[in-house]
Formats: C-alpha cells, structure tokens, sequence
C-alpha cells in the first residue's frame, strides 16, 4: 500500500511551487515579439523588479538562463583576465560563483568562513584592511546559501567594505533569496545583485536577472561577449536587444502573473510571511529534539538570527536522511531538498519560499514527523511547536 495518492507537494529549496495563476498566464500563444504590448510589458517587468530588489537607480538585465548565467554575466561585464577578486563562502554557492570566474581567467580568492553560519563581517574587514593597495577589485557573497541555510547580513558585510574604506565592488547573489527575505538594495549600498525566476520569484526556471547599480555601470572589463553585455538590455536602442534574440515570451507571461501576486501582497507583507512560515519549520524542528540529549536533528546553522526564511536544512543523528526523503517522496507524495556537498550525507533541507502557506508548510512537517514515526526514529512534539509557533505570529498580525 501507497498513501501518495493526492497533490504532490514540492518542499526543495528551488523550484519551488508554482502557482496556478503564474501558470495560466503561460497558457497562450506566442505574441509578436518586435512591437506592442511584449514591450510595455517589458518595461512594467523591470519597473516592478526594481520595487521588489528596492532600488530607484539599478538598471535590470534579463537574461534567459538559470542562476548560473547570472554569476557569468556579472563576471563578464565587470571584470578583466587578471582581476583579482574576494569571495566569501559560508555553504557552496559563493564558491561555485567563484569558481565561474576562475574558468574565465579571473583570478577568485575564495575564503571558506565555515559550514554552520554566516560570513564573519568582521573577517572581510581584515582581509579588506591588509589589501593595501586596493588590488581588489570586488567582494562577492551570496545573501542566503541554501546548502547550508546561512542568512549573511548584507548590510553588515557593506559597512565592514565601508569601515576598511576600500573601493571594492560590492556584489550579492540574491538567487535563493530574492521576494523571501528582507533586502534592501539602495539602502545597503550593493553595486550587483543576481537573481533568479524559480524560488522566492514563483517563476519556472529559465530567468536570471542582474541589477546594476550605479557604480558598477561604470565599469567595463574585457571579458564581455555580445551575448552577455548587460548594456544593450538595460538600455537598448531597439527592443529585440533586451535578450540577445528572440524574447523568453511566455516566461516573461509568468513573470508578470508572479510580480503582480507579491505586488498585490505587499513586499514587507511577502517578508514577514515567510519568516512566520520559516519560524514554524524552526519551531517543528527544535520541537523533534525538545527534551532529548541527543535528539534526532539539530539545525546545521548554530545562531537562531541568522537562519534562513527560505530554507533550512538539518542535520540528523541516527538515521539515515536519505531513507527519510524516500518514506516522505514513496508514501506520503512530499519531495523533500536533499543535502548539498559537503552535507550530502548528513543532511535534509526543507525549502519555504514563495507561493507557500500555513497549510502547505504543517503538511510537509506533518510528513516529515510521520517519517520519523515509520521509521521509529525517538522524536519530540514538533508538529505541534509549528502549530503554536504560526497562532502566535497569526494573534500578532491580527
């Protein structure tokens, strides 16, 4: 016997659901792409881009591609074979990015700041400080890792570059992030921030975005193609030049379904959404060791302030995380995120971004306790910890 008859529930950190009204704005034939409304959608599409990143001055580049043709993008446009460039890895992606950048003739430092929290402010001020003379042409991080669940504080990381008073190129990779949690573009002083369609944005895979600020416009490295040059996009003398080609048409239909949801919600409404749902997959977790020395998980990220809105992952003690997913994807219709790199094997993530509720998120921790429960794994009352945890943040915002 199966019981995963019913609506199959996606709880990976990207994808992440789909909503039906994203969905059925795809559902059309393909539109004349030179003229018309594709293009005055175009222009709605990065007005509203620029409301959700909250900038007034960032220029928006679309590229159709995943997350990775961003971090190319942004290596391309800015940087010269040669450069040196400081990135800061708290999980796995940071590093990937740079990793993008080395095959591209750019000379990447990556630090490795540890698995199990966020980038030490204070660690970029040093290294920062001892770059004398400003060989450095820009620090990269990204903003929440979901192999690790870290939350770095981008605010934090711009004032240690300020403190340093180093001319560095302050670039953030929003990917994971972006319409989940609170991030403040202007206000924090980022020059480059990447994102993409298919997590916080409810948009399939397929969409990568650059914003631009200012200061990083008015840099120009030797490395940028005719494909990647984000200048004729942001500001094109013809409309076909925003994608290098024929438009992502009926991704961009999606899009606009996606931003006109988290517009109409509001995007500090979207914000203090997600941390209410990321509270109670918190809350369900500490509740599955509650009372136990060694329970059966523990949070891989150790300060509470600095996990994720978006995704947590988790660290088990006794059984197998695999076998976990599998009763939760065989028997219960619930895809769990499985652990990343150096977590693989020690490790299942649950992702909460999105188009994501209070039901949807107590039925994948009500799997996730009933897995437990199947496979006779000794556990604490999490299920109920969440259910508490999302009255509370209910009688508050009532």
């Amino acid at each position: 016997m199966s019981l995963a008859n019913g609506r199959h529930f996606l709880a990976i950190p990207g994808p992440s659901v789909m909503p039906d009204r994203v969905l059925n704005a795809m559902h059309r034939g393909a539109p004349n792409i030179y003229e018309g409304a594709i293009v005055e959608l175009v222009d709605g599409l990065c007005d509203d881009l620029r409301k959700v990143a909250r900038t007034k001055d960032a220029g928006v580049a679309i590229y159709t591609c995943n997350g990775h043709g961003a971090w190319e993008a942004a290596i391309a446009n800015l940087f010269s074979k040669g450069d040196r460039i400081l990135t800061l890895d708290c999980g796995r992606f940071a590093e990937g990015w740079a990793q993008t950048a080395q095959g591209m003739g750019v000379d990447a430092q990556v630090v490795m700041t540890g698995d199990r929290g966020p980038v030490p402010p204070e660690q970029l001020e040093a290294l920062l400080r001892a770059d004398t003379a400003h060989e450095i042409k820009a620090v990269m991080v990204v903003q929440v890792d979901t192999a690790s669940s870290a939350c770095n504080d981008v605010a934090a990381l711009r004032a240690a570059i300020d403190a340093a008073g180093h001319p560095a190129l302050f670039l953030v990779d929003c990917i994971a992030s972006l319409g989940s949690e609170v991030f403040e573009f202007d206000e924090w002083g980022v020059d480059v921030m990447v994102a993409g369609s298919q997590k916080g944005l409810m948009t399939p895979p397929g969409l990568a975005f650059c914003f631009v600020g200012p200061k990083a416009w008015e840099h120009r490295g030797d490395l940028v193609s005719v494909y990647w040059d984000w200048r004729p996009r942001i500001r094109p003398e013809m409309p076909y030049q925003r994608f290098g080609g024929t438009a992502p048409t009926h991704h961009l239909f999606g899009l606009r379904e996606a931003l006109d949801m988290l517009l109409e919600e509001g995007i500090e409404a979207a914000w203090a959404r997600h941390r209410a749902i990321g509270d109670a997959v918190r809350a369900a977790v500490a509740g599955w060791s509650e009372g136990m020395n060694d329970g059966p998980m523990e949070f891989n990220v150790i300060d509470p302030a600095r996990r994720s809105n978006a995704v947590t992952t988790i660290l088990t003690r006794g059984f197998e995380p695999k076998k976990l997913r599998a009763l939760c994807e065989t028997e219960m219709n619930v895809t769990l995120g499985i652990g990343l790199g150096r977590f693989a094997q020690t490790s299942f993530r649950i992702g909460h971004m999105g188009w994501v509720n209070p039901p949807m998120a107590m039925g994948v921790l009500g799997a996730v306790e009933t897995a437990l429960d199947a496979m006779e794994v000794p556990h604490g009352p999490g299920l109920s910890a969440a259910a508490q945890s999302l009255g509370r943040a209910m009688r508050k915002a009532a």
